[in-house]
């Protein structure tokens, strides 16, 4: 993660209580580093790497928890879209738009939907 990114996140990071109990918590750029491992590469929590250096998936996940409930990544949102629109100049080059980011038009014809009828039984009558 580039040091520039880090300096915006970091004073948005709630603090570690001082007398938490159990081992010294796993630093909080490292541990955002397996955040978006995990993420990025699609994995469980359970298959993080340990040899990675980013903490356990459960701490990470933990992690991830904490800084939701704290409004962390709505706060960083808001933060880079603000720097966005203060730009002089957007570099589009990396833009990417695909099916996961635009709307299906409303009333676009879906295929009809077929009935089978080998699990229809005769009703006899008297």
């Amino acid at each position: 993660m580039e040091d520039e990114l880090w300096e915006l996140i970091e004073p948005l990071l709630p603090p570690w209580p001082r007398k938490a109990p159990g081992p010294r918590p796993v630093d909080d750029r490292r541990c955002l580093q397996g955040i978006l491992y995990v993420l990025y590469n699609d994995v469980s929590w359970q298959l993080l790497p340990l040899e990675l250096g980013f903490g356990s998936g459960q701490t990470c996940w933990r992690r991830l928890g904490r800084w939701h409930e704290a409004g962390v990544f709505e706060t960083l949102h808001r933060i880079l879209l603000a720097e966005l629109h203060a730009a002089d100049a957007l570099d589009w080059t990396r833009a990417c738009v695909d099916a996961s980011h635009s709307r299906a038009k409303k009333g676009a014809g879906r295929p009809a939907r077929h009935r089978s009828t080998a699990g229809r039984r005769a009703v006899n009558t008297i």
